[in-house]
């Protein structure tokens, strides 16, 4: 059997401008990074804004398990489908981070024959967005300091600083530093954090900014640090945010790439959806929908994080109106959710299949609860039975769910043709009801707790001092009425990742909280998550290689 760098390296891809043609996007509004990849002009806004949106269609999944569930593959095949069908179509979806792609979870590119490609680029340095993100968010933290060591005339409290350096990698001995060492000259000794690059709020900025100007202005907004007196300090009034919108304005741009069927994919933008917000850019979101028919966007892992955030706070922030889900499971991840082991889900078990879909009825529910068509997609694997694909379908249909099987993994666009057909369908015959699960004018608290409630199941929410604290000052400084963005572990509903299925009698404790204002929510992190990951034991990144021929070798 091929590996996914295999199939993706044996592709015959068409140039850039080819693909760009699909989308009746001229040379002209291309800046091209070699022959598969260029990046969209700033241009092409301004041509394309009077046109009608196409439909928004977004792909999510049940929460993840170590059995897989495909739900970027099913996202890039189900877009080769709808081109196979002359569906004038686009896939929108957020670039991986290294992190990752060395460490455990792998990049996101998709899979099998439902891939984007050059998939190498796209998985590493791709057009360097990240990089840039990264600088700039390191370029407010050099400044900050720097201002402290000249003599502190905003009068920044040391104790109080909140922004945190940041890199796009796996690194755990960097979650808690100290700063400063060595003589005077080498600045204020402190504590000091770093973030993975994906979880830094100049990535959630760059995601949700409409265009430069409110990119700066967001940018601005950034608290990072109190003063002694308990006041913000904003990026504004270190006089950073120029600087770093110069590091930022090509990164602000989406990339245009391709499947492996030569389908157009706009990639942009990557928040991780269990300490982010998890969506791709606004940016590309919108000049998809004037670009296409059909616009297949997804969420960060389950429904309960990245659909969650995608619903409350991209689609709010944004005016977008979502007009289909489709969730993504396997009977496999189901059967894990059920009490099986990773070795027993091969075999046929309608008992552990009929225990572990309650996680997808959850999840069914909770997607209906913001008034949108919900489609399952079953991501078949060769192992699946008859019986069992039968119940998930019955089950589906009982709850007003229209279900697909789908085979995108192994036939690529062909075994997504139903999906596609049945997504057309429910477009053409069901409205959209878009609402979003809570209003601005709650409280912080009463809208972690509805997200808690609502969404993950749980009886009710603890606060640890620290958070309550937190949470108290916010409001004080006038940020209560912003959404919420839950930090939570994606393997289960609640915020304890042992407990799967459809966990009940849970409480969600609140360990921390804190205002992302150019970003524009409230930050809420919930039982261990950490915003830095480590690596496993044994790292992706011992089985990658450069061959003799120059290929990447072990990428999957």
């Amino acid at each position: 059997m091929k590996t996914d760098i295999q199939i993706a390296q044996e592709a015959k891809l068409q140039h850039i401008g080819e693909v760009a043609k699909q989308l009746s996007i001229s040379e002209d509004d291309l800046e091209f990074y070699g022959k598969y990849k260029a990046k969209l002009s700033d241009d092409l806004w301004d041509k394309i804004k009077d046109r009608k949106d196409g439909k928004l269609v977004l792909v999510t999944a049940i929460n993840p398990t170590p059995a897989g569930e495909g739900k970027t593959t099913t996202t890039v095949g189900l877009g080769q489908a709808l081109g196979r069908m002359n569906i004038k179509s686009v896939i929108a979806l957020r670039e991986p981070s290294l992190g990752p792609c060395f460490g455990i979870k792998g990049g996101a590119a998709g899979g099998g024959y439902a891939q984007v490609v050059p998939m190498e680029d796209l998985n590493l340095h791709f057009t360097g967005d990240f990089h840039a993100i990264t600088s700039a968010n390191n370029l407010l933290a050099a400044m900050l300091d720097n201002h402290i060591h000249q003599g502190n005339t905003l009068s920044i409290d040391p104790n109080q600083i909140v922004w945190k350096r940041c890199v796009d990698m796996n690194d755990r001995v960097l979650r808690n530093i100290v700063v400063g060492l060595g003589r005077k000259a080498d600045g204020v000794v402190r504590e000091d954090h770093f973030v993975i690059s994906v979880a830094s709020e100049i990535m959630a900025v760059l995601c949700l900014a409409k265009n430069m100007e409110d990119l700066k202005k967001r940018l601005g907004e950034i608290v990072v640090a109190y003063t002694y007196e308990g006041k913000p300090v904003k990026a504004k009034e270190l006089n950073a945010v120029g600087a770093m919108a110069a590091l930022l304005k090509d990164a602000l741009k989406p990339n245009l790439i391709q499947t492996i069927e030569n389908t157009p994919a706009i990639i942009h933008g990557g928040p991780f959806a269990n300490i982010a917000h998890g969506c791709n850019s606004v940016i590309a979101t919108k000049m998809a929908l004037k670009l296409a028919d059909v616009v297949v966007t997804e969420a960060g892992f389950g429904a309960d994080l990245g659909a969650e955030k995608f619903l409350d706070i991209k689609c709010r922030t944004a005016g977008l109106k979502p007009d289909a889900v489709v969730l993504v499971a396997t009977l496999r991840a189901l059967k894990y959710n059920g009490g099986l082991l990773k070795t027993e889900l091969s075999a046929e078990n309608l008992d552990a299949l009929k225990k572990g879909i309650v996680n997808l009825e959850k999840h069914i529910e909770n997607l209906q609860k913001f008034g949108v068509p919900v489609i399952v997609a079953l991501n078949r694997f060769v192992t699946d039975t008859s019986a069992e694909i039968e119940f998930v379908k019955n089950f589906c249909i009982e709850r007003d769910c229209e279900f697909s099987l789908c085979e995108v993994w192994e036939k690529g666009g062909e075994g997504g043709i139903d999906l596609a057909s049945k997504l057309l369908k429910t477009l053409e015959e069901k409205e959209s009801n878009y609402r979003p699960l809570y209003g601005l004018e709650l409280s912080i608290k009463e809208k972690i707790e509805t997200i808690a409630k609502e969404i993950y199941g749980a009886d009710k929410v603890t606060y640890d001092p620290a958070a309550d604290m937190a949470i108290k000052k916010i409001e004080e400084l006038g940020y209560g009425n912003l959404p919420v963005c839950m930090a939570k572990n994606q393997y289960s509903l609640s915020d304890d990742p042992k407990k799967l299925g459809r966990p009940s009698g849970f409480s969600i404790n609140i360990r921390e909280a804190y205002v992302s204002a150019g970003a524009g929510f409230v930050v809420a992190i919930t039982g261990t998550m950490m915003t830095m990951p480590g690596l496993p034991k044994v790292p992706a990144a011992e089985g990658i290689d450069v061959n003799e021929e120059g290929r990447i070798v072990g990428l999957f």
